[in-house]
């Protein structure tokens, strides 16, 4: 793929069709982290509210993950406007956190077989942001975590298409918690289950990992 400077003005969706491509045609893969801001500056001969337009643009359709403080992540290599997406755009909260619990049974039992000492830290990470943004009183930052953590799990468990599948949920279930949670209370109420998730995903124990997900799905 070229990286020929886009000569003409703007740009924000002809810069997030760029970046669509070189997602389609392998140069960045799910997991990746994009560039930083100034490297798809001079990369694409744009200024930074184009790139941050673009970044926003992709993020929406569900290619891109933004994680506050790490960078910009390639979240799907289609986008999330296919069918399944237009299914949980009209489906009501309780269908949706079913579906995402379903695919989390298996993430999570797969993330306690197949986690690195690199996926432990981003989720740990993940979940430490949860905390901070649940006692400061940051909803947005609180939901924001929140996914973080159980994609990060999603990442550890390494299969491509669990993960596609749970992020294409997880957009739609960011929504629907924005709209249930008016304070943090109820993240407050569960960080201690989240953390005993992660202690299961340290020691292995897919069985108990299993069980706290469905417990922590009651939470919701």
């Amino acid at each position: 793929m070229s990286d020929t400077i886009i000569k003409r003005k703007s740009l924000a969706d002809e810069v997030a069709d760029r970046i669509k491509k070189l997602i389609c045609s392998g140069d960045y893969m799910i997991g990746d982290k994009l560039p930083t801001e100034p490297e798809l500056m001079q990369k694409f001969g744009v200024g930074r509210s184009s790139i941050r337009e673009a970044v926003k643009i992709l993020t929406q359709k569900g290619m891109l993950r933004v994680q506050q403080g790490t960078g910009t992540f390639v979240a799907s290599l289609s986008g999330s406007n296919g069918m399944l997406s237009n299914c949980l755009e009209k489906a009501r909260y309780e269908e949706v956190n079913e579906v995402r619990f379903l695919l989390e049974e298996k993430i999570v039992e797969k993330a306690a077989l197949n986690r690195t000492d690199a996926d432990i830290e981003r989720i740990r990470e993940s979940l430490l942001k949860r905390k901070h943004f649940a006692e400061s009183g940051d909803v947005a930052g609180c939901i924001q975590a929140d996914i973080d953590f159980h994609t990060a799990i999603a990442e550890a468990a390494q299969n491509s298409i669990l993960l596609e599948l749970y992020q294409t949920v997880a957009n739609h279930m960011k929504k629907a918690l924005a709209e249930l949670h008016k304070n943090t209370q109820a993240f407050i109420d569960s960080q201690a289950i989240h953390e005993a998730l992660l202690q299961a995903i340290i020691d292995k124990k897919e069985k108990r990992a299993i069980n706290l997900a469905e417990n922590i799905s009651k939470h919701k």
